[in-house]
C-alpha cells in the first residue's frame, strides 16, 4: 500500500518565490482593480503616497465588501481551484491575483473591508514570516495605525475594500527618486486607461477610476479606425469568440496631439496586433499571438496601423492558456486558421494605407492619383524612380529647353541617392515617421506651391480653372488638401503665360 506524507511549503520561502512572477507595478495594480470590479465597485481610487523609503500605495473601492470569513479566504493562497466554474462576469481565475500581484511590489499587504457596518482587516508581512521559527502561515489581524487616514476614507462608504501596499522594496529601490515615482504614476495611468477602457468610456461609464484624485480617461485602441471588418462570431468548445479587424488612420489624417494619443502607451509599432479581451477587460494589448504564414509575424513598421479585437469568454481561459498575470494568451487550434485569415487581410489593408500615406485608392469614379514616385520591381530588387509624368515634373521638363538634359541628370542623381536604408532605420528603429505630403508645413507653404501649379495649368496648359482644379485633386500630394484646391480663385493673379 502506498503511503503518503504531508509536505506543506515553507510560508516565507513560498511567498518570496511568488514575488518573481514578472508583474510590473501597472499590471499588478490592474489585478487589484479586477477584484474591485468583481465586487461591483462603481468608484475605485488609487492613491500613490510618496514618503521616501516609507512610500505606500493604496487602492480603495466602494464595492460589496467582505465579512471576516470571506476576507480570510480572500487572503489565503489557492483558496479556489482554477477548474471551478466562475460567474460569467468574474475577472479572476487562479485565486492568487491579490496576493501575487501585491507581493511582486511590496513586503507588506494589508486588506481591510467594510460590510454591514463592521470593518475587518488582515495583513501578510513577509518580514514577520521570515523571522518565524516554525515556517508557518501567520496571517496578522488588524490594521496598522499608520493607515488610520485611509481607514477613515473607507468609512465614508457603507461598504468597500482597502488594499494597502507597504514596504515597497520592488518599487522604491536604491536611488529611486520622487521624480521616478511621478513617472511611475504616469505609466500606471496609461496602463489602467488602456486595460479598462471599455469600463471607463461612454456617456454612462460602468466604472470611475481616479489616481490621486484625478479621473483616468479611457484609451481606446480602435478610436481612429478608418476601416473595420464586420464582427465575426467564432464558435469554440468554450464559447463564442468575437473577432473584428481594424485599420487606423494614417498620421497625415491626424493632428499632432491625436497622433500621439492614438499611438498608445508603447507607441505605434509596439501596439499593433491582436487585442484580446475577456469580459471587456483587456488581457493582451497588441500581439500577433505567434501566428503567421511560414514563420510567426513580428511587429514591423508597415503594419503599425493594424489592430484586431478578440473577445473571449472567461470559460475559455484554459483553451487560451491565460496566465496568472493575465498578460499571455494563445488561441486554440480550432480558430487559428480563421483569425490568421482575418489578420492577413487586416495587415494587407494596413500596409496599403501606410504605403500610400493614408490613401488606399482613389475615390470611386474619380481619376487615379498621379504619384511623384513609382516603384520598379527588378530581379535584383526594388528601384524607385521619379515619375516624369507627374504634372509638377512634366511642366518643368516641357519648359526646360536646353536645360532638360541637366534637369534629367539631376533627377537621376536624386533617384540613385535616395536614402532608403536611412529612412528605414529612422522609421523602424528610431520610431521616427518621415514627414511627407506637407504634413509638417504651414498652410501658407502649401498654398504657395499649389498656386504655382495652378497658374501653370491655366497659363501654359490652357486648362480652365475648373479643369485645373480637377487635375490638382488627382495629383499627389495636393489630393490630400481638397479644401485648399477648391478655394483657388477662378481668375488667379499673375497667370503664367504660354511662351510665344
Amino acid at each position: 500500500m502506498t503511503r503518503s506524507r504531508s509536505v506543506p511549503p515553507r510560508a516565507s520561502a513560498m511567498l518570496e518565490a511568488l514575488r518573481g512572477l514578472g508583474y510590473t507595478t501597472a499590471s499588478a495594480l490592474a489585478d487589484i482593480v479586477d477584484n474591485s470590479i468583481a465586487a461591483n465597485a462603481s468608484v475605485i481610487r488609487i492613491v500613490f503616497d510618496w514618503r521616501g523609503p516609507s512610500t505606500r500605495i493604496a487602492i480603495l473601492d466602494d464595492g460589496a465588501g467582505m465579512g471576516e470569513d470571506e476576507l480570510e479566504k480572500a487572503m489565503r493562497l489557492g483558496e479556489r481551484s482554477p477548474l471551478e466554474a466562475r460567474a460569467t462576469s468574474d475577472l479572476g481565475r487562479f485565486g492568487l491575483g491579490l496576493k501575487t500581484a501585491s507581493f511582486s511590489q511590496a513586503r507588506r499587504l494589508t486588506v481591510a473591508s467594510r460590510q454591514n457596518d463592521s470593518v475587518n482587516s488582515f495583513c501578510w508581512d513577509l518580514d514577520i514570516l521570515a523571522a518565524a521559527k516554525d515556517d508557518g502561515w501567520h496571517l496578522m489581524e488588524g490594521l496598522p495605525t499608520e493607515a488610520d487616514d485611509l481607514l477613515a476614507e473607507l468609512d465614508q462608504s457603507s461598504s468597500g475594500t482597502l488594499v494597502l501596499w507597504e514596504a515597497l522594496d520592488r518599487v522604491v529601490t536604491k536611488n529611486f527618486t520622487k521624480q521616478d515615482f511621478l513617472d511611475l504614476i504616469d505609466r500606471v495611468e496609461s496602463h489602467i486607461a488602456m486595460v479598462f477602457h471599455r469600463y471607463l468610456e461612454g456617456p454612462r461609464p460602468l466604472l470611475r477610476i481616479t489616481i490621486n484624485g484625478r479621473p483616468v480617461s479611457p484609451w481606446d485602441p480602435f478610436a481612429t479606425a478608418t476601416w473595420s471588418s464586420p464582427v465575426e462570431p467564432l464558435p469554440t468548445e468554450a464559447g463564442i469568440v468575437e473577432a473584428q479587424g481594424h485599420v487606423l488612420a494614417h498620421r497625415d489624417r491626424l493632428s499632432t496631439q491625436d497622433y500621439a494619443i492614438a499611438g498608445g502607451p508603447e507607441g505605434w509599432t509596439a501596439q499593433q496586433g491582436f487585442y484580446v479581451y475577456r469580459n471587456r477587460r483587456l488581457l493582451v494589448p497588441g500581439n500577433w499571438l505567434g501566428l503567421g504564414g511560414g514563420r510567426p509575424w513580428t511587429k514591423e513598421e508597415p503594419y503599425r496601423l493594424a489592430r484586431i479585437r478578440l473577445d473571449i469568454p472567461n470559460s475559455a481561459d484554459a483553451d487560451w492558456k491565460i496566465d496568472i498575470r493575465k498578460s499571455i494568451a494563445r488561441p486554440p487550434v480550432s480558430i487559428r486558421y480563421r483569425i490568421t485569415h482575418l489578420a492577413e487581410d487586416t495587415r494587407e489593408r494596413a500596409r496599403r494605407v501606410f504605403a500610400h500615406r493614408g490613401q488606399v485608392v482613389a475615390p470611386v469614379g474619380s481619376k487615379p492619383i498621379a504619384q511623384a514616385w513609382r516603384a520598379e520591381h527588378l530581379k535584383t530588387g526594388m528601384r524607385y524612380r521619379i515619375d516624369e509624368d507627374h504634372p509638377a515634373v512634366k511642366a518643368v521638363l516641357e519648359q526646360a529647353s536646353d536645360l532638360a538634359p541637366q534637369i534629367k541628370a539631376m533627377l537621376r542623381v536624386i533617384e540613385e541617392t535616395l536614402p532608403v536604408q536611412r529612412i528605414w532605420l529612422d522609421t523602424a528603429e528610431a520610431k521616427e515617421t518621415p514627414q511627407t505630403g506637407f504634413s509638417s508645413s504651414s498652410l501658407d507653404e502649401i498654398v504657395a506651391v499649389l498656386d504655382v501649379m495652378y497658374r501653370n495649368l491655366i497659363g501654359k496648359k490652357g486648362l480652365s480653372p475648373a479643369l485645373a482644379r480637377e487635375q490638382l485633386l488627382a495629383t499627389e500630394p495636393f489630393h490630400q488638401y481638397p479644401d485648399l484646391v477648391r478655394a483657388l480663385p477662378d481668375e488667379p493673379k499673375n497667370t503664367i503665360e504660354r511662351p510665344t
